[in-house]
């Protein structure tokens, strides 16, 4: 569950970071944040399956 949470936290990170990039017209911010989001939103679907084959496991 712990994993999860720090997953959505680096997402939200990297969007804070690609907005402030986006205000202040910092590319290298901008690009930074993108690629956090990119991490976390992986990192989520990762955890996502791992929780699918459990459920199916489980249930056999």
């Amino acid at each position: 569950m712990n994993d999860k949470f720090e997953n959505k936290g680096e997402e939200l990170k990297g969007r804070a970071k690609e907005a402030v990039g986006d205000a202040t017209g910092n590319e290298q911010w901008q690009a930074e944040g993108k690629s956090e989001q990119a991490k976390g939103s992986l990192k989520q679907a990762g955890e996502k399956i791992k929780d699918a084959v459990k459920g199916v496991k489980d249930k056999n």
